[in-house]
């Protein structure tokens, strides 16, 4: 595994660095923002206007690239970020902050999408299993990472922002040394939504949920955290948890998934993730016992759409693969963007423990479709191709990684899983 990974440090530790800079960005602006005396409403607004740029980085930034070329869109696309990082610290306005993180969002994908082109051009088709679960192990592990510097300093002042602007733009020293030659751009099709219904609609409706209630978490979990008593380092402790957790179990939880119909897979893990909301909102008056709930949320949430892409790649043609996760990933996108803004609205109104109610609200009706589907016919499988694989929401470039080629044995690893991602 070591020697396959040599080649590809370099764009490993951008993105590592990236994500330390971004994923400490993120939380800190949930808790500047609560001491400035924004309302939970308006940090959910805050939260979906990232997610409403990264949706529109998937059209924006890969214009951009083949413009520049890569290295160069990539110091543009640093620059940007780390602006934006700094000038959330100049300005406490909600507008302003507002346009900032749908400017940090279209960063991101384009961020997203130079690493990710350039590993799909230096991944054999046989270990493209490996560098994606690799990738992804990255991801996971510097965003739950990022939160432990929130206790180098107090989020009412400017050190924070300094550090996050500092890993961004030391993330450029990296992919800027690389020897790796450029890789094409291609662009990545997409299906229709009707035929995503047609083939699986228990992975549109798990897509949708996934996206509403990761997008609320990404956006809102650290204000939860504030407004239940936590401190900073507690804060830092539930949401490091909750990512470790899923970072950890999605491996067990795909080879159960592989193991039986997909749909009943994802009912139970959608069920459980909806459990873990109601004990995040049970246990939120007691302290650091809130850390139960949110493990089991965690360990479960964050497996929910891998098991969604696996169940809808079962049902595609080998053609369709491509387009098909694509279309996917803008419906998960779409619905991150929304997820912050009623969460927010909920919170306004019932407190905190309205969030991980909200998780809960969104995670066990799909649990339920995918339950009930599965009850009233069998799964017809398309082509025996789909196998678990973890990942988090990034850019559509990546799904050419995660997408066997026609002559990949079945037995292979190679396609299923999956963003925001939301740091």
């Amino acid at each position: 595994m070591l020697p396959l990974l040599l080649p590809i440090g370099a764009l490993l530790a951008g993105i590592a660095l990236m994500l330390l800079g971004t994923g400490l960005l993120n939380t800190l602006l949930a808790l500047r923002g609560s001491l400035d005396g924004f309302s939970d409403q308006a940090l959910g607004l805050i939260g979906s206007a990232y997610f409403a740029g990264f949706f529109a980085g998937t059209f924006v930034a890969p214009a951009l690239i083949r413009r520049m070329g890569h290295v160069r869109a990539f110091a543009f696309f640093a620059a940007a970020a780390a602006a934006s990082v700094l000038l959330h610290a100049l300005l406490s306005n909600v507008a302003f902050w507002m346009l900032l993180r749908v400017l940090t969002g279209i960063a991101l994908v384009g961020f997203y999408t130079v690493i990710e082109s350039w590993l799909n051009s230096q991944a054999p088709s046989e270990r493209r299993g490996q560098i994606f679960a690799a990738y992804m192990a990255v991801n996971l592990f510097a965003l739950a990472g990022a939160q432990q510097f929130l206790h180098l300093a107090s989020p009412a002042g400017f050190t924070l922002f300094a550090v996050s602007a500092i890993f961004v733009m030391v993330a450029l020293m990296p992919v800027m040394a690389t020897r790796l030659p450029p890789p094409p751009l291609s662009d990545t099709p997409r299906l229709a939504l009707s035929r995503l219904w047609a083939a699986a609609p228990v992975a549109l409706g798990g897509a949708v949920a996934s996206g509403l209630a990761m997008g609320a978490f990404w956006g809102l979990g650290a204000v939860y955290a504030g407004r239940i008593g936590l401190d900073e380092h507690g804060v830092a402790q539930l949401i490091s948890l909750t990512i470790l957790a899923g970072a950890l179990l999605q491996w067990p939880i795909g080879r159960l998934s592989d193991s039986m119909d997909r749909r009943r897979a994802l009912a139970l893990v959608a069920a459980v993730a909806a459990l873990g909301g109601v004990l995040m909102a049970v246990l939120g008056g007691f302290g650091k016992a809130v850390l139960l709930g949110s493990f089991v949320f965690g360990a479960a949430a964050f497996a929910v759409y891998p098991v969604v892409v696996a169940h809808l790649i079962d049902h595609l043609r080998h053609d369709e693969i491509l387009s098909g996760n694509a279309a996917l990933l803008l419906v998960h996108g779409a619905a991150a963007a929304l997820g912050p803004a009623l969460a927010g609205v909920l919170m306004s109104w019932g407190g905190a423990p309205a969030l991980p109610l909200f998780f809960a609200l969104m995670f066990a009706p799909a649990a339920l479709f995918a339950w009930l589907s599965a009850r009233r016919h069998s799964d017809e499988i398309v082509e025996e191709a789909a196998h678990f694989m973890p990942m988090l929401r990034t850019s559509p470039t990546v799904l050419e990684m995660m997408t066997p080629d026609e002559d990949t044995p079945a037995t292979a690893p190679a396609a299923a899983a999956a963003p925001p991602r939301g740091a």
